[in-house]
């Protein structure tokens, strides 16, 4: 039988969990962004393909249709957005998860402005802010529960 340190058994004991947490947190965070953005795809599949209505808005002064490419796109972007703003007030607070909750909801209710401004027809208007919704309460139940504490 070996005898093991103190400090030996400790490292044994506490460095799985450490790495467990911190890979699941990751893999959560990772979840979240692109979670989002499947969410905001299957609604445009629903809204588009399924019922048939053409999702337009103003671009650069010029009407055109939203796709599915920058839809995911875009949606991704604001989960990995989220994400980055997290790990940055877990650096500079104490308690960075009630802040990233409040800005990351200030963010969503401010985004649903642009399809109010931007779309041409009330159908386009009503995905958009769906997809608005949906991607920003997603990256937001998903992302606010890994909030680590210093």
């Amino acid at each position: 039988m070996t005898s093991r340190t103190g400090a030996a058994r400790a490292a044994e004991n506490t460095t799985p969990e450490h790495t467990r947490s911190a890979g699941g947190r990751v893999l959560r965070r990772a979840l979240a962004a692109v979670g989002a953005a499947v969410a905001a795809l299957v609604l445009w599949a629903v809204a588009v393909p399924v019922a048939g209505i053409e999702v337009t808005a103003y671009r650069a002064g010029t009407l055109g249709p939203i796709g599915p490419v920058s839809i995911g796109a875009s949606a991704l972007a604001m989960g990995l957005a989220g994400w980055a703003l997290l790990a940055v007030l877990e650096r500079l607070m104490k308690r960075p998860g009630p802040v990233w909750t409040s800005v990351a909801t200030a963010v969503m209710l401010l985004s649903l402005a642009g399809p109010l401004i931007s779309t041409a027809d009330s159908a386009s208007m009503f995905v958009l802010l769906a997809m608005h919704l949906v991607v920003g309460v997603a990256v937001i139940l998903v992302l606010a529960p890994t909030a680590r504490r210093r």
